[in-house]
This record gives C-alpha cells, sequence and structure tokens, in this order.
C-alpha cells in the first residue's frame, strides 16, 4: 500500500473515531451534566440537523449526487426503515440515560448476534458453522459484563437490548429493501431523516414537551445547553459524512477492526470523563466481546471471498460498495 493510501487511511479513521466518540460523549453529558433527561427530543434535534445537512451537501454543495428513488419506493422500502431506524436511534438516546457509556457500547456490540440469530429465524438462512462459532466470545463477553456491571440499570439495559435488534432489523431491512439502489452514508441519511422527523416529531411534543418547559424555565444557562445540544446534532450529522469517507479509504477488513477499537475508545474517554466504577471482570467481558466482534468480522470477510454459488454458504458483501447500505445502517446506531 502507498504511503498516501496509507496515511489518508488513517486520517479517516482518526476522524470516524473522533466524531463517533464525541457524538456519544456528547450525548451522555446532556442526559447527565445537563439534566437535559428528554431523549426522544435529542434524537429528533439530530434527525433535524442531519436533514438539513444532507440537503445542504446534496442539493447546494453538490459534493455528492442524489440517487434518484422513485416515490413509490421512498414509501414502501424507505419509510418502513426509517421507522426502525428512529426505533434504534432512540432505544440508543434511552439506554444513555441509564447507563454509563462503557455498558451500553458493549452490549451494542451484540448486534451481529442478533442479526444472525434474526436472519436464521425469519429468514431461514443458512449460516456457517465458523460464524455462529464467533458468537461465542461475544455472548459470553456481554453476560459477564452485564453480570458485573456495577451501575447495572434493567431499564437501560432493556432499552440497549432491543436497541440491538432494531439495528439487525434495519439492516436486514437495508439488503432487502434497497435492492437496486446503490446507497451511501448520504444519501442514506437524506431519505431516512426527514422520514425519522415526522415519525418522532408528535410523539416527542406530546410525551416530552411539558418536561422541556419546565427545565427551560428552572435552568440556570438554557441557551447555552441548547447550543451544545443542537452542537451534538451537527455533529451527528458529520459523523454519517465521516462513515462515507472512511469506507472509500479502507478495506472491509480494516473498517470491522476499526470499528471495534473505536468501541474501546470511546469506553476509555467515557470513563476518563464520567468516572463510572468499572470493576476488572467487566473490563473483561467488554475484551471478550470486542474480539469475538473482530473474529466474527474475519470470518464474514473470509466466506465472502469464496466464490459465488458455493454450497451452503451465507451471502455477503463482496466489494465496498455492496457493503454500503449494510455498513452504514449497521454503523449509524445512536448516532443520528
Amino acid at each position: 500500500m502507498e504511503e498516501g493510501s496509507v496515511f489518508r487511511s488513517v486520517l479517516a479513521i482518526l476522524q470516524w473515531w473522533g466524531f463517533n466518540v464525541t457524538v456519544i460523549i456528547m450525548n451522555k453529558w446532556i442526559f447527565q451534566k445537563l439534566d437535559f433527561k428528554f431523549p426522544l427530543s435529542v434524537s429528533c434535534v439530530h434527525f433535524i440537523c442531519s436533514s438539513i445537512g444532507a440537503y445542504i451537501v446534496i442539493k447546494v454543495l453538490k459534493l455528492k449526487p442524489l440517487i434518484v428513488v422513485e416515490p413509490e419506493d421512498r414509501w414502501r422500502r424507505i419509510f418502513p426503515m426509517s421507522f426502525v431506524f428512529c426505533i434504534n436511534i432512540v432505544l440508543g438516546n434511552v439506554s444513555l440515560r441509564y447507563i454509563p457509556v462503557s455498558f451500553m457500547q458493549t452490549i451494542k456490540s451484540f448486534t451481529p448476534a442478533t442479526t444472525v440469530v434474526l436472519q436464521w429465524l425469519v429468514w431461514r438462512k443458512y449460516f456457517d458453522w465458523r460464524i455462529w462459532a464467533s458468537l461465542v466470545p461475544i455472548v459470553g463477553g456481554i453476560l459477564l459484563t452485564s453480570v458485573t456491571e456495577l451501575s447495572f440499570n434493567m431499564f437501560g439495559f432493556c432499552a440497549a437490548l432491543f436497541g440491538c435488534l432494531a439495528t439487525s432489523t434495519k439492516t436486514i431491512l437495508a439488503e432487502s429493501l434497497l435492492h437496486g439502489y446503490k446507497f451511501d452514508s448520504i444519501n442514506t441519511v437524506y431519505y431516512m431523516a426527514p422520514f425519522a422527523t415526522m415519525i418522532l416529531g408528535i410523539p416527542a411534543l406530546l410525551l416530552e414537551g411539558n418536561g422541556i418547559m419546565s427545565w427551560f424555565e428552572a435552568h440556570p444557562s438554557p441557551w447555552s445547553a441548547l447550543i451544545i445540544i443542537f452542537s451534538s446534532g451537527v455533529l451527528a450529522f458529520c459523523l454519517n459524512f465521516s462513515i462515507f469517507y472512511v469506507i472509500h479509504s479502507t478495506t472491509a477488513v480494516t473498517f470491522n477492526v476499526a470499528g471495534n477499537l473505536k468501541v474501546a475508545v470511546a469506553v476509555l474517554v467515557s470513563w476518563l470523563i464520567f468516572r463510572n466504577p468499572i470493576s476488572y471482570m467487566n473490563a473483561v467481558g467488554c475484551g471478550i466481546t470486542l474480539v469475538g466482534c473482530t473474529f466474527y468480522g474475519y470470518v464474514r470477510h473470509m466466506l465472502s471471498q469464496q466464490t459465488p454459488g458455493t454450497p451452503r454458504t451465507p451471502r455477503t458483501p463482496r466489494n465496498k460498495m455492496e457493503l454500503l447500505p449494510l455498513v452504514n445502517n449497521d454503523k449509524l446506531e445512536g448516532k443520528v
């Protein structure tokens, strides 16, 4: 690999890590330090910022070409994904309100397992035994982390766990509903974020409107807090833009490994800021989970290199363009 290509890959990964960790920490800061305990409204702000950002990138600056989707397909294909996408983001923010970032990020690493199980149960899809074997350390690490979590909260745990199911459902829907459309991360946000804003706007207003008004009156500096909240929305959109850059600057294997290392970075940074207690066995469980996720990504990559039509081999992306819809949806969890 050329020196310039290596530098570009490293730069892409670092800016992706930076946006990702910053968004997660800011969301936790909003819920814990600003006492803005309204996850629906925070998610809605993120969707609004992402809708505006995607429109500016595609329509105004023309940095990305618009992928034209038929009006019928927008409702038949994209709206169902947007609904699940919305649930996924809300559950991620709800879990951040009740459990530490380290625990939430570890649970989100359970997504490969829920994806495989859902495809096996619902779609009757066959998976190589190596795929199932790679899930053992993921499940074992999650169980160890959950049992030894010192700040365990059942509601936050369930929100994060169901968020994994929503992420898996979204990934599977992307594979089937977006067939024929080679979406990138910006076009995905361009079409899905407005739908998500529409879906979430009224519930956020009805369920959290009065609470926000009370918070606004009681908070010593509400306008400064609102700037932070909207800044997190802007950074969430920047994160989506950075995903496209990192996918095109690295290989699928590098992206997988970097994604798992990103979780470790988020856990470390969150501990340095919030100082949530982490036991030794809890850290070991988190490490086992990340190793399992890396092994899972490696196995999927090895199977994807097999000749198409190999008997009883699961269909996996064979290049980065095919990987885009799956990775985009998988890596947007809790960040838009």
